[in-house]
């Protein structure tokens, strides 16, 4: 029928009736709003009762709805009424989910409006729903991407380049105001009379073309994880000479995080040497909480042999902490 057709546009449904009666009974078509099909029905026995579902359907089932809506009803002519609902928000899977009686005595021809505010998927296994709508994390999420696609491709690129890099084994080119903004010995240097202001040049000492291409993806923000855990100890030496610290932190966690019996000792020396102290706990921890200390006794000599004296006495200390 003409008058079960419902028209659609953003985030609205209306549905135009020619003709209810006083004991009627009423369902529209199938609309499309979000990823649902949804039913308005309509009856009447003292009240106008509107129910509003979606289509029973593997979607709805998986992925059932949280709806924020606003209802509007009125009437048609010169003397229009207009009904409006409270804010809903509920989760509606069948018919008997949401219902609003309205008291009112319109007969013939009238109009519902629903206005779909929000609509989130509610988990089944439980958590916090999630609006199927952009919002305004999503919306920064789209920025960021889009402002990354566009530093990969500067550095990629050397579009506009200012400044070259002499690493062991080559030369890269990047930026000076993206290296300044991400640490303040980067910005320091074009602030000084010296070689780096000058001739836009800037030796990193110790640093191969590799691991130092490593470090650019990391401050442009395109680095790749194998990138990183293959070259995170030269990329720690940067941080701390550079002060880059969210790098520095990085690296420390990833240092931890495979901390085992063949690399503890050189990690408890790279922990003193850049003043790791989470890294440094963790390695005496792992020695002296867990015992591990056994199984290094055949590198500890040597490992002693070069240790600094600060690291001796604190180790010695932990020792004698244990034992108490």
């Amino acid at each position: 029928m003409a008058d079960s057709r419902v028209e659609t546009i953003a985030r609205l449904a209306q549905w135009k009736i020619d003709n209810f009666g006083p004991c009627s009974y009423k369902k529209s078509d199938p609309f499309k709003v979000g990823i649902w099909n949804w039913y308005l029905s309509i009856e009447r026995n003292r009240y106008l009762y509107i129910h509003l579902f979606p289509e029973p359907s593997r979607v709805s089932k998986e992925q059932p709805p949280v709806a924020r809506f606003i209802l509007r009803v009125s009437n048609t002519g010169s003397s229009r009424r207009f009904y409006i609902s409270p804010v809903h928000e509920r989760v509606l899977r069948t018919c008997d989910d949401f219902v609003w009686p309205v008291d009112t005595t319109f007969l013939g021809r009238f109009i519902i409006d629903v206005e779909f505010l929000d609509l989130k998927i509610c988990p089944l296994a439980g958590g916090e729903a999630r609006s199927i709508w952009p919002s305004d994390g999503k919306l920064q999420s789209v920025a960021a991407q889009s402002a990354l696609r566009c530093l990969s491709r500067m550095l990629d690129e050397a579009m506009h380049a200012d400044l070259t890099i002499i690493t062991t084994d080559g030369t890269l080119r990047a930026h000076k105001a993206v290296l300044s903004a991400s640490s303040p010995v980067f910005g320091g240097l074009y602030h000084l009379n010296g070689e780096e202001k000058e001739t836009s040049t800037i030796h990193m000492e110790g640093m191969s073309q590799e691991s130092c291409m490593s470090l650019l993806s990391y401050i442009y923000g395109t680095i790749k994880q194998e990138d990183f855990w293959n070259h995170r100890l030269a990329l720690l030496g940067a941080a701390n000479k550079y002060e880059i610290g969210d790098l520095k932190d990085a690296c420390e966690e990833s240092l931890l995080e495979d901390l085992n019996s063949g690399n503890v000792l050189e990690r408890l020396n790279e922990a003193w040497l850049y003043q790791l102290h989470k890294l440094k706990k963790g390695c005496f921890t792992f020695l002296f909480d867990f015992g591990k200390i056994y199984d290094v006794r055949d590198e500890i000599n040597t490992f002693f042999r070069h240790a600094d004296r600060e690291l001796m006495l604190e180790m010695f200390q932990e020792v004698l902490t244990i034992w108490k």
